[in-house]
């Protein structure tokens, strides 16, 4: 079988691409499906990645491993996808933009030889580069929707547990929905921050819309409480319904060692009776 890295392969394809680099860029960019960015937006893309390839084809990386190691070459292809990504396309799109290279540049080859068997090899070579170029394009296509998933994720988790200032020096979350390690980390960030800023003395965290509480967010609970204490200030733990008191008995958890009240209002003139003459008007705050 014949190899794709025969040298004379490589030779051409690299004469091709810099001779014709203008004419390949045209096109390409002609093929594409409008995204909203002007002809000479996709030209100059097409001219920056047959240059990466150009100059990959010219060196001694072998076909199989330009994608992965050649910097210019990998660092064109993620740019094109991201660029596509961030335009709305679909990842579908951007496989068929560089199938449309690979018609181009196959086109370009009959231009370049009369030689089939040479035709041959520069094809075989082709497919192998512009194929793994596709699975790269995907792959980076799939990374950034999932880093995105990600910020969106946390953007929710923040906007779904705020830490209100009720009174001088008392602050409140009120939770909603399930209670896990993820979403903790970030209620305990939340608040010991606000602690710190506000200068609180006492926390109420209201549990009023988690529906079940079962062993692992009572233990997330007690660490949320526990470092609410280490910043010198007092939890107090809201929203204890008969269901959930009968749930955490059941269970066994001990909760003795923590205040907890039945409602948001009982909590507050708790916090209010733990702040003490402080809370008073004229008082001096500390």
């Amino acid at each position: 079988m014949l190899g794709t890295d025969d040298s004379q392969v490589r030779t051409v394809l690299a004469r091709m691409l810099e001779e014709d680099r203008t004419t390949l860029a045209r096109d390409w960019a002609g093929q594409e499906p409008g995204d909203g960015r002007s002809a000479q937006e996709l030209r100059r893309e097409a001219v920056e990645l047959l240059e990466s390839l150009r100059e990959a084809l010219g060196g001694t990386l072998p076909v199989s491993r330009i994608v992965d190691q050649a910097p210019a070459v990998r660092d064109a292809l993620t740019s094109l996808s991201e660029r596509r990504a961030r335009a709305g396309a679909q990842p579908s799109a951007t496989a068929m933009a560089i199938l449309a290279l690979k018609r181009t540049m196959l086109s370009a080859i009959e231009r370049h030889t009369d030689d089939s068997a040479l035709r041959y090899r520069a094809a075989l070579l082709v497919n192998e580069l512009l194929d793994s170029a596709g699975v790269l394009t995907f792959e980076v296509y799939s990374a950034g929707r999932e880093r995105i998933i990600r910020e969106q994720h946390s953007q929710m988790l923040e906007l779904s547990t705020p830490v209100v200032r009720l009174w001088r020096h008392v602050l409140a979350v009120p939770l909603i929905g399930t209670l896990d390690s993820a979403r903790t980390q970030v209620v305990m960030n939340s608040l010991l921050e606000s602690i710190q800023v506000n200068e609180a003395r006492v926390a109420i965290i209201d549990i009023t819309g988690v529906p079940t509480v079962d062993t692992a967010v009572a233990h997330h609970l007690l660490q949320t409480v526990s470092a609410v204490r280490l910043m010198g200030a007092e939890c107090v733990i809201s929203g204890i319904r008969p269901s959930i008191a009968q749930t955490i008995t059941q269970l066994g958890i001990d909760l003795s060692h923590i205040v907890t009240r039945g409602s948001l209002a009982d909590a507050l003139a708790t916090a209010m009776q733990l702040l003490g003459d402080s809370t008073r008007p004229g008082a001096v705050s500390g």
